[in-house]
Order: structure tokens, then sequence, then C-alpha cells
């Protein structure tokens, strides 16, 4: 049966096929993605790594690993044996294991390392494998603590200039963020002023033996574990960082003995009138974006000229892979004065303007150049229409965690500055710091004030009364 755009989704799959893509209706994001051929790399080209901490994290980077032929994995290191047996698994080959992560770093063979244990020993195990002469990529967040601010601070980079730290927010690898970075810096989206994002879950983590985020003790709990992402984001597209957050958070729902929110919402206020606000929850998974066709996260990026909604995805690529789509702003009502100006109209009747189409975000594989062949030419053209006729939307064709992990290798042998780098990934853990403490303190509290807290002698700010 045809569709309202008079075409039928066999004809769609047709001209899809034509293309040599896959595709997802307007419903619901598609499956696959085009196959990417990987270059042979010389053995003595590549960069032998270990990896500490072989959990659930830890076992879903080595499943990617493996296909990222910049890097060779020489050995794991956990303090579960049925951890370190899933990680062998997950990598594909027989590396050395280790149950104390001193002795990997101790192994000379070993060029750089990657950390992916609970956050409470993130910097702990940074401090010792830059200092045993590692380059490091580390899962966010890259400290736990305003003390260990203070610390990294003291070492990185001056006392390891010539060793590569990058962080794990992969949204600086999606080629879908770049591009709307892009966007907002070229003024497409004109004064951009406000975001939003959130994650929520139903019901979310739940307890069971060694859920480490559950505790305060060992885990930043929501801010950290997933809002870390969007607060990064926001610094990226307002090209700054926040000056002041106050927040709200409760345990509403998870009655299981943990002690960390459950439910929390904080808005962060930005140079020149910009703010974020964000929201993580446990009772329902609903995304207000995209009509409702994606879950748990996004982001609204708004300025005065259109707004973008993104997500990252499941991290998967299959089925829910990165995408965003972008809304013009429509041009406000205007009502005539009966001379030649005309004001906008105010008061309970005003008229609400209409809303805009939303229209896809060309990635590089959708541009053209002016240098494609017939084919080429052709297969840009299909696509194109399937976009315009909401069959079709652009996916990205690589996971944003495995680009971040190929430029990591890839900075480590050029001495490249990483996208998420040292001050990225600072900068993140001190809105995560910063937010728990407004929402603890129950008021506002001021980034400046992070000086004078961990610091030897430093007077504490007083709580709210």
């Amino acid at each position: 049966m045809p569709d309202k755009n008079g075409i039928t989704r066999r004809d769609a799959v047709k001209v899809a096929g034509a293309t040599g893509v896959a595709f997802g209706f307007a419903s619901a994001a598609g499956k696959g993605a085009p196959a990417i051929l990987r270059s042979v790399h010389a053995a003595n080209n590549q960069v032998p790594y270990g990896i500490i901490g072989t959990g659930g994290r830890g076992q879903y980077l080595l499943g990617l690993l493996k296909g990222v032929d910049t890097g060779r994995c020489l050995a794991i290191c956990d303090v579960s044996d049925e951890a370190l047996d899933k990680g062998k698994l997950a990598i594909g080959n027989s590396p050395k294991t280790y149950k104390d992560y001193r002795q990997l770093l101790a192994d000379n063979s070993i060029e750089a390392v990657l950390i992916a244990t609970p956050v409470y020993l993130h910097y702990p195990m940074l401090e010792d494998a830059l200092n045993a002469g590692k380059h490091v990529f580390c899962e966010k967040s890259l400290v736990f603590t305003p003390e260990e601010v203070h610390k990294l601070r003291a070492i990185y980079p001056s006392q390891h200039q010539k060793q590569v730290l990058q962080v794990g927010l992969q949204r600086r690898y999606s080629e879908y963020y770049n591009m709307v970075k892009q966007m907002v810096d070229k003024g497409m989206l004109g004064d951009v002023k406000f975001m939003y994002g959130q994650w929520h879950r139903n019901p979310g983590w739940t307890m069971k033996p060694g859920n480490w985020r559950l505790f305060r003790k060992t885990s930043g709990g929501l801010a950290a574990e997933l809002g870390s992402h969007h607060f990064d984001v926001a610094d990226w597209m307002f090209g700054s960082t926040p000056e002041m957050v106050m927040g709200l958070g409760s345990l509403d729902t998870m009655f299981d003995g943990r002690d960390i929110f459950d439910n929390i919402q904080v808005i962060f206020k930005y140079p020149k009138g910009k703010k974020l606000i964000w929201s993580g929850s446990s009772t329902s998974s609903h995304l207000p974006l995209f009509g409702g066709t994606r879950a748990e996260q996004g982001e609204l990026i708004a300025g005065t000229q259109g707004a973008v909604h993104i997500t990252i995805g499941d991290g998967k690529m299959d089925p829910n892979p990165p995408v965003a789509i972008w809304f013009r702003e429509p041009n406000p009502p205007k009502v005539s004065t009966g001379g030649k100006e005309e004001k906008f109209q105010a008061g309970a009747s005003f008229a609400l303007a209409s809303g805009s189409k939303p229209l896809p975000i060309l990635l590089s594989g959708d541009e053209m150049s002016g240098n494609e062949n017939f084919v080429e030419k052709e297969m840009k053209f299909a696509r194109r229409w399937l976009y315009s006729k909401n069959v079709m939307v652009p996916q990205e064709a690589k996971n944003p965690v495995t680009t971040a992990l190929k430029h990591f290798f890839g900075d480590v042998r050029t001495g490249g500055t990483p996208r998420a780098n040292y001050n990225v990934g600072l900068d993140d853990s001190i809105s995560v710091i910063m937010a728990n403490k407004a929402m603890d303190e129950e008021r506002r509290v001021n980034f400046s004030e992070l000086e004078n807290i961990g610091k030897p002698g430093a007077a504490a700010v007083p709580k709210k009364a």
C-alpha cells in the first residue's frame, strides 16, 4: 500500500538497495551499516596495550578493540577470575592476565593502558599508569573527588608532556556531534542559548552483588555515570564551562539499600546567559525527542535560528545508531498595525507559530564534492530522496566508541592531542562533583568554590541552614 508520500515500502527497499545502504523508516532507526574495510597494519606499527578492568564496560571495549587493528592487546587485569575469562573471550586471543594492576603496569612490553574500573579507582590507577610511563585511555569520570582535581592538575601535563591522556567521552568522536558542532560554530542555529539533556531508564540499575554504582563511597551516581556525557556536550557546544549549578536529587523509587539518588534534575548556568537543564530518572524511559521514536537519552540543542535533536544511540549501532535531525526556527507571527510598521502580537490572544519540518543532517558521505562519478552521484541523490520522504535517515557507519579507540592509538603513534583530552575530562569531572554538591547541600554552587575545596587548609563552604 502506498504511504502518504506516494511510495510503497517495497519501492523504498528497492531504491535503498540500489544505493547500497541500509535504511530505517521514520518510526525507527534501521538496522545494519555499510561494511568497513580495515587496512592491514604491520605488527610493529600496532600499539601494544593492556586493559585494567574487564567487567561490563571493559568487556564492551574489548569486543570493539578486536576489530581495531592499530592496537594489539597483550594483557588484561581484573580481581575477578570470571571477569578475566570473559575479557579473554571478548578480545578473542590469549593475552596475559593479571590480578594486580601494578604488575600489568610493570610490564615493559605494554605501551598504553585502558582503565575501565569503577570510577573511584580511576585517579589512583591513572596516576600510577602515568608514573609508569604509559599512555592512558581512561573512562569517565577522570577524577572522583575535589582533592583528585588538584592532584591531577599538579602532575599533568607538566610531568608527563609526552604521554597521551584520553577520556572516554565518545560523543567527541561522533560524526553527527561534530557536524552539529560545526553548525553551531557557523551560526546555522543562531545564538545557541539553551540545551536540554536526559538519560531516563525504567527501572535503571538494580541491586545485585558488586554493583558499585549504587553507593556514594564508590560512585558519583546518575550525574557521573550518565549525566557526564551530556555535561560534556554542553561545554563543547557552548564553548565554555559552567559558572554555577543548582539541582534537586532524591531517592523516590528504588528502595533497595542504595544511597545514591534515583531521580535528579540539575541546571547549569554558563556565561552569556546559556543554560543546560539535565534530568536523570528511574521511572520512565520515554524521550520527548525524535517524536518519541527513541528512548532513554538524547539532547536538544536550541538557538535563535533553529534546534537539533541528537542522540548517540545505544552504543551498539544496531538497532539504534547515532542520529540527529534539524528544525529551522519558524518565523514568529506578526500582525498589521495599520501602518508601515509591524509588531509582534502579545497578550492572551497571541497566536502560536507553526512548527517546522524536521530536516536530515547530511553526513560527509552524503555531501556532494563535485568529484563523484555517475554511480556515486546517483547513489547520493537516491539517499537524499529517501531522506526527504522520511523513509530513510542518515546514519553513522562507525560506532563512535570504536572511532575514539582508533584515535587514541593514532595519537599515541603521532603524539597528537585527543579530542577528549585532559582538559575536557577534568572539566567534565568538575561538573559532576559540583552538581552532586549542589544536590546534597540544596543550594546554588558556584564553580569558583572548587579552588577552596580539597586543598590543605582550605576553609569549608558552609552548608545551607
